[in-house]
């Protein structure tokens, strides 16, 4: 899927609350559909002011040249990405994600901001590590995959 494509599903999640144009899209962007993650395409679907957070580092990018340098920059091959759950409407998205860094697992919640362009104007991002649920609550949970 190239950049246009995910934008105009972007704009049509936007216009219409429209949770599954924002899912496909946003698989889309992140290369799900067999294509891989691609710096260029998330430039393209992002406004050239975007602001994308992440306060567990204490990290602000401003525009999408800086993130897409730390892109180039970074020392590896990207992350795979699994989309679990996208909720939201009109500009407010959030989607909770399995990551995989060079093998090592996780999780992710982002926060994407969209204007009525379908482009990408803010995210916030969350990272963190599964870890082993304590024995003593074994009782009152059901498990999740």
């Amino acid at each position: 899927m190239d950049a246009s494509q995910v934008q105009t599903l972007f704009r049509q999640a936007v216009a219409s609350n429209d949770a599954a144009a924002f899912r496909q899209g946003l698989e889309g962007l992140l290369g799900t559909d067999g294509h891989g993650l691609s710096p260029e395409r998330e430039y393209a679907v992002r406004r050239p002011d975007v602001v994308i957070d992440l306060p567990q580092s204490g990290e602000r990018f401003r525009g999408r040249d800086s993130i897409r340098t730390m892109q180039e920059m970074w020392p590896g091959p990207g992350p795979d990405i699994t989309v679990r759950k996208v909720t939201g409407g009109g500009r407010v998205w959030v989607v909770e994600a399995d990551t995989s860094y060079a093998g090592d697992p996780g999780q992710s919640v982002v926060m994407f901001e969209l204007d009525g362009d379908g482009l990408i104007t803010g995210e916030t991002r969350y990272y963190t590590k599964a870890f082993e649920a304590p024995a003593w609550r074994a009782a009152l949970v059901e498990a999740i995959s």
